[in-house]
């Protein structure tokens, strides 16, 4: 199986918005948002990842077919603890899961950004909580914090964040 990263252009831009849309209704179960008068979730930022140079938008490739999506920004979850990378938003499409292509792509993200990185999950959402930690423990090799609840990292439900905290800047 081969595993790819693709950063998304600017042509391919609608292909990442219609999986926006599969991502956000996926993620709704946890958030409870709504979706808004057209029947749609949007995505308020996703023109500035043509327009700001500090977010970055791959598509995950696997044999030649759209997979999924990874989303980085260079903006912190939170504001007390430097860092210049977290993940934004990411995406694996159910036929994909459990076969090692998110462990891969997420790799391979962090590996094209060195720097202090931190990572936001939903805690309901126990299987992407299992994933993370699995990945980033793996990725670390162990050297990084999870702080759970963290204060002001509200998801629109109100459930605090879990957040993540590592540095790869000497990988």
């Amino acid at each position: 199986m081969k595993i790819e990263i693709k950063t998304v252009l600017k042509s391919e831009k609608e292909i990442l918005r219609n999986l926006l849309e599969k991502y956000s209704y996926e993620f709704s179960q946890y958030t409870k948002i709504d979706v808004n008068p057209l029947g749609l979730y949007g995505y308020t930022y996703l023109d500035y990842y043509w327009t700001e140079k500090s977010r970055w938008a791959y598509f995950i490739i696997v044999d030649n077919t759209l997979a999924g999506f990874v989303m980085v920004i260079d903006m912190p979850e939170v504001d007390d603890i430097p860092a210049d990378f977290q993940i934004a938003e990411f995406f694996v499409m159910h036929k994909y899961r459990k076969q090692g292509i998110g462990k891969k792509a997420v790799f391979e993200v962090f590996d094209k950004h060195h720097g202090k990185w931190q990572l936001k999950t939903h805690p309901n959402n126990v299987a992407s909580c299992i994933f993370w930690t699995k990945v980033i423990e793996a990725y670390t090799n162990g050297n990084y914090e999870l702080i759970k609840s963290y204060p002001n990292t509200e998801y629109d439900d109100g459930t605090l964040g879990n957040i993540y905290f590592f540095d790869n800047s000497q990988v």
